[in-house]
């Protein structure tokens, strides 16, 4: 009898208190995830998090793009709420912060890497964030450029050899606004939620979709705690 070789996947954990063990220890190592969810769900604290649990829990340094977080406020924020010292982390080579405009990063995307490419380089990223990539898609107004733009972005993610988090600006309720240019190509997709449940505002968590990944269907609750960051309660199971 011949026994069938199953290949193991070499997993990328979030850091993301009770997710890896729903989702086979964590993202797949050099795949490219989105992140979608409203105002308040959560999607930068999820980003925070899992460049820190690279930095001090596996030894992989980071690299944080964003179009919208200024740079002293988000340093004060996590600190204060999570006691994460990007600062520190910044000194000590271990963390980047690089501010972008949209265009800066369709110019990137002409010019092959640049300065992003330079500092993944430099610091010798394995993890990278872009917080968020909605802004950077209404840059083209047609949908098939929206597509090309998105497929060029994760071919250059994909040369970096860094396992990647994109963030997605999402306000429906149920996750349907996802960009299609992005939802095709990324390897994973988590809807963050901040919902409105008799009376009570309840963050949530969906994952969509995982390729290469057995997962739940179901949505989880979870709370965002002092120190610890996001939460997942893999025993609230919530239908809204």
């Amino acid at each position: 009898m011949i026994k069938k070789i199953v290949k193991k996947v070499k997993r990328v954990a979030t850091g993301i208190l009770n997710l890896d063990k729903l989702i086979d220890g964590g993202f797949k190592y050099n795949s490219t995830n989105l992140i979608a969810g409203g105002a308040g769900s959560g999607k930068t604290v999820f980003a925070i998090q899992y460049l820190i649990n690279g930095i001090l829990k596996s030894g992989e340094p980071g690299v944080y793009i964003t179009f919208e977080e200024k740079k002293e406020k988000l340093y004060d924020d996590m600190l204060n709420s999570f006691g994460w010292d990007l600062e520190k982390l910044e000194k000590e080579d271990k963390f980047a912060f690089l501010e972008y405009t949209p265009e800066q990063v369709k110019k990137v995307l002409v010019e092959g890497g640049g300065t992003i490419e330079a500092i993944i380089n430099k610091i010798k990223a394995k993890r990278i964030v872009i917080d968020s990539i909605s802004s950077f898609a209404l840059l083209y107004s047609d949908e098939l450029d929206r597509k090309e733009a998105a497929l060029a972005l994760m071919d250059l993610i994909n040369g970096w050899g860094c396992t990647a988090l994109l963030t997605s600006q999402d306000d429906s309720d149920h996750g349907t606004l996802v960009s299609a240019a992005l939802e095709f190509e990324a390897d994973s997709i988590i809807l963050l939620y901040h919902v409105k449940i008799k009376g009570e505002r309840t963050r949530a968590m969906e994952i969509l979709k995982m390729r290469g990944t057995k997962h739940p269907n179901l949505t989880f609750a979870f709370n965002m705690e002092k120190k610890s960051g996001i939460v997942v309660n893999s025993s609230k199971k919530l239908v809204f």
